[in-house]
């Protein structure tokens, strides 16, 4: 068995940060650790890893239920993995659906900007909120 990690030594390797690797633990996402005789948290190297999975699944969006069953199947290679393609593509609709929901403001942001108007009365942006057409 390898030197066990501290907290720290734990949130500098995996890049997840202290409170959130206690979030982690709390929600079940990461196996409480073993203890030592004064209490503090040792950790192995199985746990960095983890949590850097984790931190990946966070990072391309996936929820914590979602990255929970990741793990689930992570942890029986044999499984088919046809539930993480599925999850995959709903991810993609979701994420193509955003973009597209981003280019419509971008293209709504891009007819208003650049106004003009030295006073608010005519101000491009309030009359888009409040729907006036007075300087169009």
């Amino acid at each position: 068995m390898s030197k066990p990690l501290t907290i720290g030594v734990l949130s500098r390797e995996s890049g997840v940060n202290l409170e959130t690797i206690r979030f982690y633990e709390r929600s079940g996402l990461l196996p409480a650790p073993q203890r030592s005789a004064a209490g503090y948290r040792h950790y192995q190297a199985m746990d960095v890893r983890r949590l850097r999975f984790i931190r990946r699944g966070r990072e391309l969006g996936f929820s914590l239920e979602e990255i929970r069953s990741l793990l689930d199947l992570a942890a029986h290679p044999e499984s088919p993995c046809a539930s993480a393609d599925q999850m995959v593509r709903e991810h993609l609709d979701t994420i193509e659906a955003r973009i597209r929901d981003l280019q419509n403001m971008q293209a709504e942001l891009n007819k208003i900007a650049g106004c003009q108007s030295g006073h608010a009365e005519h101000c491009r942006l309030l009359e888009a909120l409040d729907s006036r057409d007075c300087c169009a």
